[in-house]
């Protein structure tokens, strides 16, 4: 698991240490993920919070968009099949 952020390493940083997150946050400020993944806003101001399911091929095998996106059990339901 790895999260893909617009903001500065140091902003990730940061995040990592208030919410105790333990999975690498990448950060993405030339917004190539987020435009390659169809996940930039109108403005191109913010990502939206979407969550892929990759498999190892690759392929894309899940979908959280919006506020499902902030609750990892679809993904983790995603992951065991």
């Amino acid at each position: 698991m790895l999260g893909i952020s617009l903001d500065s390493q140091e902003r990730n940083r940061r995040f990592a240490e208030q919410t105790g997150a333990r999975f690498p946050l990448l950060s993405d400020t030339e917004k190539k993920v987020a435009k390659a993944y169809g996940v930039l806003s109108f403005t191109h101001l913010f990502a939206n919070r979407v969550t892929f399911v990759i498999d190892k091929g690759g392929m894309i095998r899940h979908i959280d968009e919006g506020s499902a996106a902030l609750d990892p059990a679809n993904a983790q339901q995603a992951c065991s099949l």
